[in-house]
């Protein structure tokens, strides 16, 4: 290791605490990243070792301090990621992933990533044909799918739309709902209408479901079925049995995407029932075109309090 040094002074110790992580975590993974030794005195950071890995080094903890400064702080799977891809470019700034418009909605609004971990999520999905979301409520898990699935429309990358979610009921009985099966499951659906509703505008949305080119379905009615062609969003993937993820997994036909989203500390299967989303990782680890991306509570963008709300329930072990 060669004597090369850089310093970087933080202007005020909440900041520098911050950026070192608990326990001085954050500095561990970009010693054990890069190979250099860090040193951090008050609100000093001095980083030793060869030239190149203390220039990614010192640019880490600079983007890591850019990142804070918009309110987005780094967690260590988001460190991680930054180290590798200012290994690839070093002149990439994170600030600046968040201008990049993915659709502009039906009022005109402009939807960007609002966290790190969504940036993540949404190249996940412009690289891979099967990616798996899984993280906690209110992180836009679906909403950010449903995004990229109307932005593959529009462009002409697929011609249909095909949304789904497995009808399990949390605490309640389908039988006790008014109408007929469809009627029935519709509540259960409707989370998809919402955010298709959103990024569309109703009028586009019930055109488009009437000439087939979005299908809002429940996980059932895939059954021997092949989707060509198609976006597909497989929602709530933590209430889909081990069986029902393999059927769903091989409806996949040619040149379609998948994107299959769930939370697995909200399992609402009988005891006796495995979750297919919790197992599924074990068994497709390492092929080639499936990505896994697991967002936590720093990437939550409803109510500041559910942020907190979340923490305390893993903080309980409930």
């Amino acid at each position: 290791m060669s004597n090369t040094e850089e310093i970087i002074t933080v202007n005020n110790y909440d900041k520098a605490r911050n950026i070192f992580g608990q326990l001085d975590d954050n500095l561990k993974i970009i010693e054990d990243r890069l190979d250099v030794k860090i040193i951090s005195r008050g609100t000093e950071i001095k980083i030793q070792g060869d030239k190149e890995d203390v220039f990614i080094a010192k640019r880490t903890l600079e983007e890591m301090l850019d990142l804070q400064e918009s309110d987005n702080p780094v967690n260590s799977r988001q460190l991680k990621y930054i180290i590798e891809q200012l290994q690839n470019d070093s002149d990439l700034s994170f600030k600046n992933l968040y201008d990049e418009v993915l659709q502009v909605n039906y009022k005109g609004r402009e939807i960007k990533a609002k966290t790190l971990g969504q940036k993540i999520y949404i190249d996940a999905m412009k690289r891979s044909d099967i990616v798996f979301g899984i993280g906690p409520a209110g992180t836009g898990k679906t909403y950010l799918a449903v995004v990229m699935a109307v932005k593959n429309l529009l462009n002409n990358n697929v011609n249909r739309i095909v949304l789904t979610r497995p009808a399990i009921e949390a605490g309640e009985n389908l039988g006790f709902l008014p109408g007929d099966m469809q009627e029935k499951v519709d509540p259960y659906l409707r989370p998809l209408y919402d955010s298709l509703f959103d990024v569309l505008g109703p009028e586009k949305v019930n055109s488009y479901m009437e000439k087939d080119i979005i299908e809002v379905a429940p996980l059932a009615y895939m059954r021997g079925r092949t989707l060509d062609d198609s976006f597909i969003i497989l929602d709530e993937a933590q209430n889909t049995t081990s069986e029902q993820m393999k059927m769903m997994l091989t409806r996949i036909g040619f040149n379609s995407r998948a994107v299959i989203t769930g939370d697995i500390t909200q399992v609402d299967l009988p005891y006796s029932k495995k979750s297919g989303l919790g197992e599924v990782e074990k068994i497709l680890a390492g092929i080639h075109g499936i990505d896994f991306i697991y967002l936590d509570e720093t990437d939550v963008v409803r109510h500041n309090l559910v942020r907190k709300i979340i923490s305390a329930y893993e903080e309980s072990g409930k």
